[in-house]
């Protein structure tokens, strides 16, 4: 438990420290956030705002773990090194898409193909290591069931171990591209992104913590008052750093924002919350904590199918925030807002996810 304290406030403080000389030195370099034409015209006072914060956020985040594993003694867990590898690797895809952006002052990075190959190549790698390296009871991190608080018995190696293999790296990769383009297409408003993921990641300490009090010791399957979970307290510390880390760049990010997170951050937290929700076996449960994140992807594919089916839009733009900036809301009354939602659906998934255990 000393892990997760050390690990969250020190990540804090590497962010709340270092974001500010990492804006200066974006400043000097004059690496800017370019501004799409489409957008608000009220975002165009943006224009050159330092971007590419997730920079931050993951060594912070990277710090914090670390002093957490070196204080308390704690060798590093695989489940672990999991999340961070799929993080930091979806990070650095990020980071790619936006220095193209500010180097070439456009509103694309990365043509859509290489993007695909970079994010698949970080996915799949992450997706076969996760079934690999069984602990003494023979659990690996991951598992080719399906998992909705714990895992089901709708099992993606029915027809054997090959298939289940494959499957489940699709389904995996499935988890990853859609919360990594959850949590992109939410940071459209300053501080928006970054205070949805707080509260989310804030609940999987909160999930981590009580799996590992609930631990099942046998290697039989997983009872109504345990989990199968490899290294849930390991996880605990993995969200606690990040939870620290964005409360220390969210200083810096709320409006008006002085840094963006910028692809480099938000393709670094999706990645981390798919690795959150595959990892802990909370792989729909996670689409409930999350459901802000959600809900703006479905308002997203809504506009886009209603408009190639009728010609019409739903929404007066798309995703779900900038309706509401076009509907006369102020951007913190928004952002306020959104946060508030973002708290109900986590309070609801873990409600859920703690009356599963009640009820045994």
């Amino acid at each position: 438990m000393r892990a997760v304290l050390i690990s969250g406030g020190l990540a804090m403080l590497v962010a709340l420290l270092g974001t500010p000389l990492f804006i200066r030195f974006l400043v000097k370099r004059q690496y800017g956030q370019f501004i799409r034409q489409d957008g608000p015209t009220a975002h165009f006072t943006k224009r050159g705002t330092p971007t590419m914060g997730g920079v931050v956020i993951i060594g912070a985040t990277l710090v914090g773990w670390l002093a957490g594993l070196l204080i308390t003694g704690t060798a590093p867990s695989a489940s672990a090194v999991l999340a961070l590898f799929l993080m930091t690797g979806l990070g650095v895809v990020g980071f790619l898409d936006d220095f193209i952006k500010i180097s070439r002052q456009r509103s694309l990075g990365l043509s859509p193909l290489w993007k695909i190959v970079g994010q698949g190549v970080v996915g799949v790698t992450f997706s076969v290591l996760a079934l690999q390296f069984p602990n003494e009871q023979f659990r690996t991190p991951a598992s080719t069931r399906i998992s909705f608080i714990r895992d089901t018995d709708l099992d993606l190696a029915f027809a054997g171990a090959t298939v289940g293999l494959i499957l489940f790296v699709i389904w995996a990769n499935f988890l990853i591209t859609a919360w990594s383009n959850a949590v992109n297409l939410t940071d459209g408003l300053d501080g928006l992104a970054t205070g949805v993921s707080l509260i989310v990641f804030g609940a999987y300490v909160v999930v981590g913590v009580w799996q590992f009090n609930q631990t099942c010791q046998s290697v039989l399957t997983a009872g109504p008052r345990c989990y199968e979970t490899r290294d849930p307290l390991d996880l605990a510390v993995v969200a606690a750093a990040i939870t620290g880390a964005l409360f220390g760049f969210l200083w810096w990010n709320a409006s008006p924002a002085k840094i963006f997170m910028g692809d480099t951050g938000s393709l670094a937290l999706g990645g981390a919350l798919a690795a959150l929700t595959i990892l802990t076996r909370t792989e729909i449960l996670g689409a409930i904590i999350g459901g802000l994140f959600v809900l703006i992807v479905l308002s997203d594919v809504i506009q886009i199918g209603f408009f190639k089916m009728t010609g019409k839009r739903v929404f007066k733009m798309a995703p779900l925030h900038h309706h509401f900036e076009l509907s006369g809301w102020g951007e913190v009354t928004i952002v306020i807002r959104f946060w508030i939602i973002a708290g109900l659906f986590v309070a609801l998934g873990v409600g859920i996810f703690y009356a599963e255990w009640v009820a045994g």
